[in-house]
């Protein structure tokens, strides 16, 4: 009984990675559907593994705290991220898709812990930041004139 229901958490934090990812994937970013879902497995499965851990423990103490399991997964997932970030000329890309990786891990990581509720509206508030709050941007960028993500010029000789 325990597998199938290890099995379930792993599906569903899965698949509410890939539907972040499918709409990263349909704008063409560096990060699509798989990377969405393996993002949010990977931390679901940590976190499942750091909770069934604590079974043959017992207890927390100085020897296992799934707490530092849990940190290890925000800053690992921080390592990922920072590889789509790009610098093309006087503009950074990237951290869009960077923030939505580092969401989809806490999606995982709130599956993992039997936090369905909390996964699957995360998931729906991020869908809405990148589909309806991008299209808000496209328009107030395109009725008003200026753009709202930042430039910078480039120091020459580390001026």
């Amino acid at each position: 009984m325990i597998t199938l229901i290890i099995t379930g958490k792993l599906l569903l934090a899965m698949m509410l990675g890939a539907l972040i990812g499918i709409e990263r994937g349909h704008k063409g970013k560096p990060a699509g559907m798989r990377t969405y879902a393996l993002i949010s497995l990977g931390a679901s499965l940590f976190t499942v593994i750091a909770g069934e851990a604590l079974q043959f423990v017992g207890a927390i103490s100085t020897a296992y705290d799934p707490g530092r399991v849990f940190g290890n997964i925000i800053v690992g997932i921080g390592f990922v991220a920072a590889g789509v970030i790009m610098r093309r000329e006087d503009k950074v890309e990237g951290l869009t898709t960077a923030a939505g990786i580092w969401i989809a891990a806490g999606i995982g990581m709130s599956v993992g812990a039997e936090l369905y509720a909390i996964g699957l509206i995360t998931t729906l508030i991020v869908i809405f930041i990148f589909w309806p709050l991008g299209h808000l941007e496209r328009y107030i960028e395109d009725k008003f004139g200026f753009e709202m993500t930042r430039s910078y010029k480039a120091r020459k000789n580390g001026e």
